[in-house]
């Protein structure tokens, strides 16, 4: 039988409806308003890759806020809370493990499987076209993107699924969150940058050393894509 404690933690914590919930007002910020403004907007022109740089991380907090309104938890229930400085610096050394992964992996994948490659050429057209929307791109996938995602992903995906054990909830929720990203030159990328960031927000109880994995490796990405814009297909 369950005792009372380990009751009050799983009440305590996010479940099912704010895994859903986020996910959905995360796809219908994401997918959806894309889908609305292309009429009116050319979102592959340079200011649209920059516009859309921004809405991946709006798209995550809209759907952590949401997440996070139905049992109205804390934030600290999701692991929104202060880390020590090793967890950060831990959270420097998961990027570099995910910049060298990725590195290996994306290649092999593409040659394994005939996957679209260019899927980011509007972050990339936004990120090589002015210091403007550079900077405006960098905000988006350097800043907003890592928090809303990690929020979002972490915070409420990962912490979700904790109930189930930690295999389960660090591959489970790095799954779903390379899956949202499609079936892309992405996705092997999205699954190593899942399973870093949700392994160490389990062990370090904030999803703030992932925001340091997620914020490194689309650093990087920002920066090739404005030095050769062409990488992104």
């Amino acid at each position: 039988m369950e005792s009372m404690t380990e009751t009050n933690v799983r009440s305590s914590r996010p479940g099912w409806l704010e895994i859903v919930v986020g996910i959905v007002a995360m796809a219908a910020v994401g997918f959806g308003l894309p889908m609305l403004l292309g009429d009116w907007f050319d979102l592959n022109s340079a200011a649209g890759g920059a516009f859309l740089a921004c809405l991946s991380g709006i798209a995550g907090l809209a759907g952590f806020a949401v997440a996070a309104a139905p049992r109205r938890l804390s934030w600290s229930a999701f692991g929104v809370r202060p880390t020590s400085a090793r967890w950060l610096w831990l959270g420097a050394a998961g990027g570099v493990v995910a910049l060298l992964a990725k590195g290996l992996l994306v290649p092999l994948f593409t040659w394994l499987v005939d996957v679209p490659t260019d899927t980011q050429s509007g972050y990339a057209a936004g990120a090589s076209s002015g210091i403007w929307l550079l900077v405006v791109t960098a905000i988006g996938l350097v800043v907003l993107t890592p928090i809303g995602e990690e929020f979002l992903f972490r915070g409420v995906v990962t912490t979700g699924l904790l109930r189930y054990g930690p295999v389960i909830a660090t591959v489970g929720s790095a799954v779903i969150f390379a899956l949202l990203h499609g079936i892309n030159v992405v996705l092997p990328a999205a699954l190593v940058v899942g399973i870093i960031t949700a392994e160490l927000r389990r062990r370090s109880g904030s999803v703030w050393p992932g925001v340091v994995v997620h914020a490194l490796n689309n650093s990087i990405t920002v920066i090739a894509y404005a030095v050769a814009p062409e990488i992104a297909g």
